[in-house]
Order: C-alpha cells, then structure tokens, then sequence
C-alpha cells in the first residue's frame, strides 16, 4: 500500500498540481501579502537545501568518478538556462512591467521554469528509485517551493500582458514539466546518472534562487523561517528512519 503510495506518478502528479494551485491563487486573488510567499520561499529554501546536501548529496557521490561531475553539471545547466534563456528571473510576484515588454520575454521565462519544473519532477523518481525514505524527503522539498513556482509564472505571464487565461495556461506547462520529469525514469538503472544531476538542480535552485530571495528580506523571521525548514528535513529523516521507511 505504501509502495503504491510512494510512487513517481502519484507523487510528481500532486507536485504538478501544486504549480497550478499557485497560479490559481495568483489570478483568483483580490490581496495578496507577498510577505506570505517570502516566508513559505524560505521554508522551502532550508528544507531544500538540507535534504540535497544531507540526503542526496551522499548518495549522488557513490560513484565516487562521475558524481560530482554531474552534480556539478546540474547545477551548472540550470545556471546557464537562467543566465541565457531566462535571465530576469526571481521567485515571487512579477513587479518589473518594463523587463516583460519583449514579446519573448515571458517564453523565455516559462522555458526557464519548465527546466526546473522537469528536473523537480526526475529528483522524486530518482529518489524513490534509490529509497522511500529519500524520494518522500525529496518530494516533500520539491513540493514546498512548487506553490511559490507556480506563482511566479503566472505573475510573469500577467505582467507581459497574457491575462489571466495565459497565466494558468503557464502554470498548466509548469505542471506537465513536472509529471514529465517524474515519470521519466523509466529504467531503474539510470538512476545513477538521474540522481547525481538531480542534485546539481536542486542544489542551485535551493542555493542561488531561493535563498537569495529570502536574503532579500533583513529579519529574525526569515532567517527562523530557513532554519525551520531545515529543522524539518533533518527531523523527517530522522522520522521516516525510526518507522522503517527505506
């Protein structure tokens, strides 16, 4: 029951469907207090990071030749893909009506995104592949800023002038990237290139996108927010560890 529970399309499919709920939110609100999102950003960002460098992290260098070069080569794709493809790219309410004048602007955003969005979806399946205990780790990770990614690309999608019906339509692509990524892997034994590179995107999404974002934002809360999240990934481990989750 478990197993069929923990599985890469149950899993990546209510992943995928937390980036439609954050653009459902966008185009269905009256107010909004971005402050809420910074904080559910920064909840994320230490989940995140604490569940790639304590979970995945050890498992990703296994093979102790090729792991870190595509640890670093993940990180490094998504770096390139924001840098090129999507350069005017935050997490949050798009504020900057002028950087979505180009009629290419908010594509490129949404191709940016959907990098992500895919890679969220191969880290679950990697994870389950390795452990249940590592893929609901890194599920619970991923599901935490998939609400804030939705979001953010249906702002960019209002601000470039799409209106509402292409702001959930940007979602909707988000949410396929996702289920996409996640039932990808189709063959176990590419789990050990999947979870190495896996590793390398979320390291950088935890690291260079979420966290500078909540360093946007000077206070004790938001730095409690980070170190909750943390708190969490190292207890759930800790968790799924003493009721045999493996």
């Amino acid at each position: 029951m478990i197993d069929q529970a923990l599985s890469p399309l149950l899993l990546g499919l209510i992943a995928a469907l937390a980036n439609v709920a954050g653009g459902v939110i966008l185009v269905s609100r009256r107010h909004w207090n971005d402050l809420v999102l910074r904080y559910f950003v920064a909840l994320g960002a230490g989940f995140m990071l604490a569940t790639t460098l304590v979970h995945m992290l050890p498992v990703a260098v296994r093979d102790a030749e090729r792991g870190p070069l595509l640890i670093l080569a993940g990180y490094f794709l998504v770096h390139f893909f924001e840098h090129t493809v999507a350069p005017h790219f935050h997490f949050g309410e798009e504020t900057h009506a002028h950087a979505m004048e180009t009629p290419s602007a908010p594509w490129t955003a949404l191709v940016g995104l959907s990098v992500h969005a895919f890679f969220d979806g191969l880290s679950i399946a990697s994870g389950l592949a390795v452990s249940r205990s590592l893929g609901l780790l890194v599920f619970l990770a991923i599901l935490l800023h998939k609400l804030p990614e939705g979001f953010t690309v249906a702002s960019i999608a209002l601000a470039s002038g799409h209106g509402r019906a292409g702001a959930l339509r940007s979602s909707l692509v988000l949410a396929a990237a996702t289920l996409m990524g996640a039932l990808s892997l189709v063959d176990p034994s590419w789990v050990g290139l999947a979870l190495p590179l896996s590793t390398g995107v979320t390291l950088y999404v935890a690291a260079s996108d979420l966290i500078p974002e909540v360093n946007s934002i000077r206070g004790v809360r938001m730095a409690a927010a980070v170190f909750a999240g943390v708190a969490l990934s190292l207890l759930g481990g800790r968790l799924f560890d003493l009721v045999g989750l493996r």
